[in-house]
């Protein structure tokens, strides 16, 4: 086990990083911070020069790989880091000097226990893409075939395990706290971190989330996947096919090539609904360099490393929470947040639906080119702590998504209204799904397992009740001693220091998780 000594260490050592590019600021400055942390926060950025403006993508990408995805994490909270910070963090350039070829040539025969030319007739040393965790190389396979090979950093597990473990570490010193900060919910955040990243360190369960997603949309011709090479995949290795295509950042190669961006941009955003709330599986990774348009139109993706799930109760409330949104109807919105049990039971549902209509009523009067999604996901962040609603560890994807998708369609369309495109889809889903067909193969549907689980309904019925709400059960967290909080007065004096430094570095790293 790693000592709390090292883990302060690591926090300090970043929080200064931090300090240097002015990102401790915000911190300091906040009126909730503690005045301890804010009194470390100053010896923290003790003799650095800070830029006038803070600069938080910067500080997260000079820290390393690990905090660059934790970064792209805290850019969904805009109601934890501010509205400036989560605009800077969505620059964040998940981009890193190429490994060199050398190195990975020994990745892949490693991976293989074969010779690189017994895979690959052709192979560019040459990587077309240099991320935190992989680079991608441009090859052609022994029979001919085009393909892109991902191959992991070397050692890049074991440095995010390290980073990780000392998260966990502060997370749970945080949560220890109490208040605010139990509200957040460090610990299930970062348990949550810490799946993804380990999903997306192993590259198999990449190839397996993008067959997974092509199967999915097998019925939507203008998104592609393209196909895993499964011979020439391990979970250090991925091949797959070559994408021809222009990259969707690049604006003005696409209107030169003749593609419609009016069609462009409803088409991802439709994606995107069919993914999340059709499917329930999405590509949680869909910014612009992850995206190429090719000849014909059809946007094809890359990088299937971070997807997300939603369960179908929790679609059924999405969905009804975005029509109630944009239709004006706040009391059903409110009574879905109740029937999630997002909202705790002692609140008021028509309070919360006139806190909801203060978020949604301004932007419905705004004309429809000035509508967001980001925005109204911010004013519904806003009244989260009024309504002692914790964090959603398993929307943090899709909140991230839900923004990213609307700044890349926005880019090739800067007229598009996401509420415009969505609502049709969400519409037409919502009766198909919750309509009165829809209702009765349900009804004939759960009565069948109603009655095949009779006996087990009758043995177990305490377990039955009461009903859940649509958040998934809190995953097992590992058990961190506390430095504060455990009852060991005998320790205590080997901890004071230890414990004041932990809580302002941690808080500098995870004060803004939620």
């Amino acid at each position: 086990m790693t000592r709390p000594a090292t883990h302060i260490l690591r926090l300090l050592k970043w929080g200064r990083v931090l300090a240097r590019h002015g990102a401790l600021r915000g911190i300091e400055s906040a009126p909730t911070t503690p005045i301890g942390v804010k009194r470390l926060c100053r010896i923290a950025r003790f003799g650095t020069v800070q830029p006038k403006t803070p600069d938080y993508a910067a500080a997260f990408q000079a820290i390393g790989p690990a905090a660059v995805k934790l970064g792209q994490t805290l850019a969904t909270r805009p109601d934890i880091v501010g509205e400036e910070a989560a605009r800077n963090l969505l620059t964040l350039q998940d981009a890193l000097a190429p490994v060199p070829f050398e190195r990975i040539r020994q990745e892949i025969e490693l991976a293989f226990e074969a010779p690189l030319e017994t895979l690959y007739i052709e192979f560019d040393p040459v990587p077309v893409g240099s991320a935190s965790i992989a680079q991608v190389h441009r090859a052609v396979t022994t029979d001919g075939r085009k393909v892109a090979v991902k191959v992991r950093r070397p050692g890049i597990d074991k440095q995010f395990a390290r980073d990780i473990d000392t998260y966990e570490w502060a997370a749970a010193q945080l949560e220890a706290l109490g208040g605010e900060a139990t509200r957040l919910r460090p610990r299930e955040v970062i348990a949550n971190f810490r799946r993804w990243t380990l999903r997306e360190l192993d590259l198999r369960r990449e190839a397996a989330s993008a067959s997974e997603l092509a199967d999915a949309m097998v019925g939507v011709p203008t998104y592609e996947v393209p196909a895993i090479d499964w011979d020439r995949t391990t979970s250090r290795v991925m091949t797959l096919d070559w994408i021809d295509g222009i990259k969707i950042s690049h604006r003005d190669a696409l209107i030169a090539a003749g593609h419609d961006m009016e069609a462009l941009s409803a088409n991802l955003v439709n994606a995107f609904l069919r993914q999340a709330i059709a499917e329930g599986f999405f590509h949680a990774d869909m910014h612009q360099g992850n995206l190429f348009v090719k000849a014909d139109g059809t946007i094809a993706a890359v990088d299937f490393g971070i997807m997300g799930r939603i369960n179908r109760q929790a679609r059924y409330w999405l969905a009804e929470i975005l029509y109630g949104l944009t239709t004006g109807n706040y009391r059903r919105v409110a009574e879905i947040h109740f029937e999630a049990q997002y909202v705790p039971d002692y609140h008021n549902v028509e309070e919360f639906a006139t806190a909801l209509r203060a978020v949604g009523e301004p932007m419905r009067g705004k004309p429809v080119s000035d509508l967001s999604v980001g925005q109204m996901l911010d004013g519904l962040f806003a009244i989260t702590r009024d309504f002692d609603m914790q964090t959603q560890p398993h929307l943090l994807l899709l909140q991230k998504t839900m923004v990213m998708v609307e700044g890349v369609a926005t880019m090739l369309n800067p007229k598009i209204n996401m509420w415009d495109v969505s609502g049709p889809f969400v519409q037409e889903w919502i009766r198909d799904e919750l309509g009165p067909e829809a209702a009765l193969a349900d009804g004939i549907r759960e009565q069948g397992k109603t009655l095949a689980l009779i006996p087990d309904i009758i043995r177990r019925l305490d377990a039955q009740l009461p009903r859940k709400g649509a958040a998934p059960p809190a995953p097992p967290l590992p058990d961190i001693p506390l430095i504060v909080g455990n009852g060991k007065r005998s320790t205590w004096w080997r901890y004071a220091l230890a414990t004041l430094v932990g809580a302002a570095a941690g808080a500098g790293i995870l004060n803004w998780l939620g």
